[in-house]
């Protein structure tokens, strides 16, 4: 099964802020004045009920306290957001694991290849970021880490860039699956969204965080 390389976007945030909601719990005192007046102004001979106050003023209390608790929700959020912006300040600096495209800048990079278990062979397939392949490897059939050196088919360094590296699995001459190949990436970034925390490793690689499958320490 061939996969057809594909290139991460970056993923803006932000949204409208909502309307205001702070006037209508301000105008609790104009609220009342108005109240004042209709009574005032009510005819003698038809005066409102006293109950129909008394659901007017109910009404308009229960508006102001949803009012004020979804203020409050929205800080709790806000400050919610902010402990977990500083639990993932620790990631910055560390070498997460996952299946993205590879920031190539002439040093090895460490591979997690994952090959089928029944599989007698295993192909590293290296495409460029225009989706053209510039190499294929024989690796060892095994999920130990590989070191991948950036070369071309002909031995030959690649230039510096973005690659897109997946791993075929083969069974005698059939090729049983071809998967994204994850390796270790240093984290340079991280960012908050709406519901989604992105890491950006070097090269401007984004990946979510929820993606990562490993984290270790560079090593020296």
């Amino acid at each position: 099964m061939n996969i057809t390389p594909t290139t991460t976007t970056s993923v803006g945030y932000g949204a409208a802020s909502p309307a205001p909601t702070a006037a209508i719990s301000s105008d609790f005192n104009t609220f009342l004045q108005m109240l004042t007046v209709q009574m005032k102004n009510q005819d003698p001979l038809n005066p409102i009920e006293s109950s129909d106050y008394a659901v007017q003023l109910a009404t308009f209390s229960g508006v102001e306290q949803q009012v004020r608790t979804n203020q409050l929700l929205d800080a709790m959020a806000t400050q919610f957001s902010l402990m977990g912006m500083s639990q993932l300040a620790g990631w910055v600096g560390q070498e997460a694991r996952a299946a993205a495209p590879v920031w190539f800048s002439g040093a090895p990079v460490t591979l997690s290849p994952n090959p089928v278990s029944s599989a007698d062979r295993a192909v590293l397939v290296v495409r460029d970021s225009a989706g053209n392949t510039v190499a294929r490897q024989d690796i060892p059939v095994s999920s130990e880490p590989f070191q991948w050196l950036g070369e071309d088919a002909t031995g030959d360094p690649l230039p510096d860039g973005r690659y897109t590296l997946t791993l075929e699995s083969w069974r005698d001459e059939d090729v049983l699956q071809e998967d994204y190949v994850e390796y270790y990436g240093r984290v340079t970034e991280a960012r908050g969204g709406a519901g989604c925390v992105r890491l950006v490793l070097e090269g401007g690689i984004e990946v979510a965080a929820t993606d990562i499958t490993a984290l270790r320490v560079p090593p020296p």
